[in-house]
């Protein structure tokens, strides 16, 4: 009856809301994707999708543990064992499988930090943890500070829902975009003079982790930082797996003081470093019982099935092929990233050094039109349109300057990228040529 009148019953604040940020460029290359994605056979000339930071690299360890291993995924031959799995589960989660993540972490960390599964708290993926720690930590009309560049989703995720606002940390071409302690400052004051009572520190840069001696001192500053001003530092799903050796880690212990201790939260999820974020596992790992204690109270609204517990929990606990996982999957990466490094350096485009991650910063400031936003806004919509890549505008990722761009590189084959390196390449060369 109200359509017929041309009107219609009205929705909620959040649900006529634009603070989801899903109408960014970044979302319209997906689009682009889905509606005609690439095919090496039936559709050669479609959109290659380089816009998902996933890892397929090493999906062949796990399919092959897995065949040898078909009880991780079988009920077994007492019916008990499906019982214990449909039933009821408390919101801790299976001892069993907190147990075998909290052992993961440390193995990937190089048994340097150690990690309690009692402050293991589990979330359907890494986007259910970041919300789940802003609610606690902030109120709405509170501010986090986000260094830039940072994943678009990130609007849905920490501000949508919880009415928090991002405060962006503005990290330029001359850091390498790296967060420095004078840019964290100006950001901290410039929110204060905003009103904006800052509750917390995200941080979250795969390309440059936890690990480098550069970060090392960095994090030291960090962490003064938040004693200094008393917020909280969330530390968003770095990713501890997806580093490309094991000589540039350290304890995190080490740089935790008991007095801060209570303000340090990490989010993680299996979705990156073993490449099955269809599986829906992230946790929130707090040194705050407080946090903890709230956060197994609100995880019932993210719960992880119990199959998955299950499966995951007999993986993971696996010597052998965890030790072998890690390994592996870091010398994939490594490979992987230097074939995109070099092969775009041979087109004369500059990437960001990396230690870690799925994902290049690739510097095309030299090929835009126009060194502004729109510039750089129209070399993305050739690059979607005509060259059929989907890679993001630094500015759907909140970048203070234009031109660069966001490269995923793990998530196809070797096959797939080179055809895609040869594109970008191929169109480099000509608009030089024509420059």
């Amino acid at each position: 009856m109200s359509k017929e009148f041309g009107m219609e019953a009205p929705l909620s604040k959040i649900a006529v809301s634009k603070a989801h940020g899903e109408d960014s460029p970044y979302f319209a290359g997906w689009k682009a994707y889905e509606e005609n994605p690439y095919d090496a056979v039936d559709n050669p000339n479609g959109v290659i999708q380089m816009g998902l930071a996933e890892n397929q690299l090493s999906f062949d360890l796990l399919e092959e543990y897995l065949e040898q291993h078909p009880e991780a995924s079988s009920w077994g031959p007492a019916m008990s064992t499906f019982r214990e799995n449909a039933l009821f589960q408390d919101y801790h989660g299976l001892r069993s499988f907190r147990k075998a993540m909290a052992s993961f972490m440390e193995k990937i960390r190089g048994g340097r930090s150690k990690f309690d599964p009692n402050r293991v708290v589990l979330t359907a993926g890494a986007t259910a943890a970041n919300e789940l720690i802003t609610f606690i930590l902030a109120d709405p009309g509170d501010a986090l500070l986000v260094p830039t560049p940072y994943y678009p989703g990130f609007l849905r995720d920490l501000q949508w829902k919880t009415g928090v606002t991002i405060f962006p940390v503005l990290c330029d071409r001359s850091k390498g975009l790296q967060l420095t302690l004078s840019s964290l400052g100006s950001a901290y004051a410039d929110a204060k003079a905003s009103n904006f009572n800052v509750k917390g520190l995200l941080i979250t840069n795969p390309c440059n982790p936890l690990g480098t001696a550069a970060s090392l001192s960095l994090l030291q500053d960090i962490i003064f930082f938040i004693s200094d001003k008393n917020i909280h530092l969330i530390s968003d799903e770095i990713y501890f797996g997806c580093v490309f050796s094991s000589t540039n880690l350290f304890s995190i212990s080490d740089l935790i003081t008991n007095a801060v201790s209570e303000q340090i939260h990490i989010v993680y999820s299996l979705s990156k470093d073993l490449g099955l974020p269809g599986f829906r596992v992230g946790a929130l790992y707090s040194y705050n019982d407080r946090v903890v204690k709230t956060a197994r109270r609100m995880s019932s609204f993210s719960l992880v099935s119990s199959q998955t517990q299950k499966l995951l929990a007999f993986m993971l606990s696996a010597e052998e092929f965890t030790v072998k996982y890690i390994k592996k999957n870091r010398e994939r990466l490594r490979e992987r990233y230097e074939l995109v490094v070099d092969g775009l350096k041979e087109a004369g485009i500059a990437c960001l050094k990396g230690e870690a991650g799925l994902f290049c910063w690739v510097d095309m400031e030299t090929l835009m039109d126009e060194k502004t936003p729109e510039g750089e806004l129209r070399l993305w919509k050739v690059i979607v349109d005509e060259l059929k890549l989907n890679i993001s505008p630094g500015s759907s990722c909140c970048c203070s300057e234009p031109g660069w761009f966001r490269v995923c590189f793990a998530n196809m084959s070797r096959e797939t990228l080179e055809v895609a390196l040869k594109r970008l390449k191929d169109f480099a060369q000509k608009k030089t040529k024509n420059i």
